[in-house]
């Protein structure tokens, strides 16, 4: 099968993503516009290499930053959504939960709780288009530090919005041991909010038990490094805990694998471990979900089957109710 003849089969296929940032589905022409609207002039062709040039997690962050801030007023949220909302249709997501980081929004000095009433009538109007549900989950953020990250949480506590479920924890993982934030996680699940964290994308091992062990992380960002725990991997398949899987984002920080033939996900699969395929940034990394799974069934050997159960985990692996999962399960049965 060729990729054109997959992308025809799997386009249509109902699909959940769970490890995406709203920042970083963002077009280049929309980056042209913000450019243009923060400098008054347009952005030139060496400014524009210059921004998505990185060799490294801690360089792409420092891009991801700039991308941030290119926005100057809260309404230009209105041209990342619809982004969001166009990168979800063309992959035929039916269902996605994305990471929101507004520290750097926050120090800019934007009013958070316009940017959740932006968030809900952009949330609220893709679902009426589309028929698309997008929930979203506060990134507190390791870059910052354990006290911007319990400031981020009581924001999101002061304005109560259904469209955000929970917490998570980007940013530079070896600046920021997951450990530190166990206050914050503390209080989210005593509080009801779902948590999950980056773990083990350019840390070892250790960092993933950290996630699981202390912060109570209810899924596993990136969680590449398990592959060098045979414990952790058992861990991980016992207690069913989802591992939120970007293969090109992985092959791009190098921390664990240069190619994607050489990604753990086919070793997690076969153990049993609940995996999940994702694609994190795509406009940083020029990738999408439909690329994502088409390098699984192409350099990784997964079936068509198997292609079918990693969508199926996707649904299982979120945040909607027993029976919602069971329904979008039976859907992608019936795609297929």
């Amino acid at each position: 099968m060729n990729k054109s003849e997959f992308k025809n089969i799997i386009t249509n296929i109902p699909k959940a993503e769970i490890h995406i940032h709203i920042e970083a589905v963002i077009t280049l022409d929309s980056v042209k516009k913000l450019y243009k609207k923060r400098f008054g002039t347009a952005m030139s062709k060496e400014d524009q290499d210059s921004l998505f040039a990185y060799e490294d997690l801690n360089g792409f962050i420092q891009s991801f930053l700039k991308v941030q801030d290119l926005v100057t007023c809260e309404q230009d949220f209105d041209l990342v959504f619809d982004d969001l909302k166009n990168y979800l249709v063309k992959n035929g997501v039916s269902y996605c939960e994305a990471f929101f980081a507004p520290t750097a929004f926050l120090k800019k000095g934007f009013d958070y709780g316009k940017m959740v009433e932006i968030f809900h009538k952009n949330i609220a109007a893709i679902k009426e288009e589309t028929g698309i549900v997008i929930k979203l989950l506060m990134d507190v953020s390791r870059t910052f530090g354990i006290e911007n990250a319990l400031h981020n949480y009581e924001l999101l506590k002061q304005y109560p919005c259904d469209d955000i479920i929970g917490i998570g924890l980007g940013g530079a993982e070896k600046k920021g041991p997951a450990a530190e934030y166990k206050d914050v996680y503390e209080l989210a699940i005593k509080e009801g909010y779902k948590a999950v964290a980056h773990a083990g994308e350019d840390v070892g091992p250790e960092s993933i038990w950290d996630a699981i062990d202390i912060l109570h992380s209810q899924r596993i960002g990136h969680g590449i490094t398990a592959i060098q725990d045979e414990k952790l991997m058992d861990a991980l398949k016992e207690r069913q805990i989802p591992v939120e899987v970007c293969i090109t984002s992985n092959t791009f920080t190098k921390a664990v694998v240069k190619k994607a033939s050489e990604h753990p996900i086919r070793n997690f699969f076969d153990k049993g471990m609940l995996v999940t395929v994702n694609t994190d940034d795509p406009v940083f990394f020029k990738t999408t979900l439909i690329d994502e799974l088409w390098i699984c069934h192409k350099e990784l050997n997964f079936t068509m089957d198997e292609i079918k159960q990693l969508i199926k985990n996707s649904f299982t692996a979120s945040f909607l109710s027993d029976d919602e999962k069971s329904d979008w399960c039976k859907k992608v049965d019936q795609a297929f």
